[in-house]
């Protein structure tokens, strides 16, 4: 459904060019959700952009639904309002003097999107219910929350029927309950819809609830793109396992083709090829797969720490302990069981480990 090939965007400033997107390669299939994920500068919604036709990129090609909408070795650009895409941004980008169906009603009178009269009652119905904003429709939008505002711009979106949907940060604006229960309305709304959407955050619990892939990104390029499952569970690299989710490093020398030196002792962990015996590497680990004893572990490796640190934040709790020098953080479920300055014993998950050369 939206294919990008080589896309490559500079930006000019006064310290002289800045490369946006480098090289960058996507599909989306279609009816599929996927998520631009990365820190702020790394491109991501530079490529939005560039696939609604807000930019033009300097290099490479986009098609939407096997239509060539932008491409710079053929000479070829089709504008915004031709592209048949519906857009969600940061801001409401609500008509503040409109009420609820007037705001979304207002593509299909007005512009190349417009229908007759006849059949708008009944398509504002629809985009209404989706968003379940059918009982406000007279209502001034200004009245609204701002997560019934986001619901007003999504509904405003959808109701052309649009083959695409793009969404950059849609969320950010709202308090964090609004943005938890927009997280299920919008994976829910767009599946129903079976519109094809690609969205752009920094939030990486958003990027994983929502997202049917997540891609990645830093400096303007995809460092992975993978379900979300895979990108918290086996990260490509360093960086994403830093970027997505809590992850504790410790430097480590390999000693062996299944084992590692490190400030905790030897460890037991798969080693990548590329690596020898003496290479420098860093062994990663997620806190939950770390646990704390007041006994001795039997089956798992363990070793001997003190907590210095507890951080309760309801379903969990995350405590740091020091260990021969490393800081470690360790989630457990529940309230905290151990006091800080109390000594304790961090036992190891052996088959948890992520080595990064």
């Amino acid at each position: 459904m939206i294919r990008i090939r080589n896309l490559e965007k500079i930006f000019h400033s006064n310290r002289g060019p800045v490369v946006a997107v480098r090289g960058l390669d996507l599909e989306v299939g279609e009816g599929q959700f996927v998520v631009l994920l990365g820190p702020s500068g790394c491109g991501k919604t530079t490529t939005l952009r560039c696939v609604a036709g807000l930019e033009r990129p300097d290099q490479g090609s986009i098609e939407i639904a096997g239509q060539v909408v932008d491409s710079v070795e053929e000479g070829t650009y089709v504008p915004p309002e031709r592209r048949n895409i519906g857009m969600v941004f940061q801001s409401y980008a609500v008509w503040p003097h409109l009420t609820v169906r007037e705001n979304i009603v207002l593509p299909l009178t007005e512009g190349r999107h417009r229908i007759p009269r006849s059949q708008v009652k009944e398509r504002a119905l629809e985009a209404l219910q989706l968003v379940r904003l059918e009982q406000l429709e007279e209502r001034p939008v200004t009245d609204l929350s701002g997560g019934q505002q986001q619901r007003v711009a999504l509904a405003r979106a959808i109701v052309t029927r649009p083959k695409v949907l793009l969404m950059d940060e849609p969320l950010s604006n709202l308090d964090a309950r609004l943005r938890d229960q927009m997280r299920f309305e919008l994976k829910k709304i767009t599946k129903s819809v079976g519109v094809t959407t690609l969205y752009v955050t920094h939030d990486q619990s958003e990027a994983l609830s929502l997202g049917d892939r997540i891609c990645v990104m830093s400096e303007g390029k995809i460092l992975q793109d993978a379900p979300p499952q895979e990108i918290y569970a086996r990260p490509a690299s360093r960086f994403v396992a830093e970027f997505v989710g809590e992850m504790n490093f410790v430097p480590s020398k390999i000693i062996g083709p299944e084992e590692a030196d490190s400030p905790l002792g030897r460890l037991r962990c798969s080693v990548p090829q590329t690596c020898q015996n003496g290479s420098e590497v860093t062994l990663a680990i997620r806190p939950e797969h770390l646990s704390l004893s007041r006994q001795p572990h039997q089956s798992c490796p363990t070793v001997q720490g003190k907590i210095v640190n507890i951080n309760y934040v309801g379903d969990a709790t995350f405590f740091e302990v020091e260990v021969s020098g490393v800081s470690l953080r360790v989630k457990q479920p529940g309230a905290p069981s151990f006091c800080a300055g109390e000594n304790a014993t961090v036992v190891l998950s052996p088959d948890s480990w992520h080595v990064y050369h």
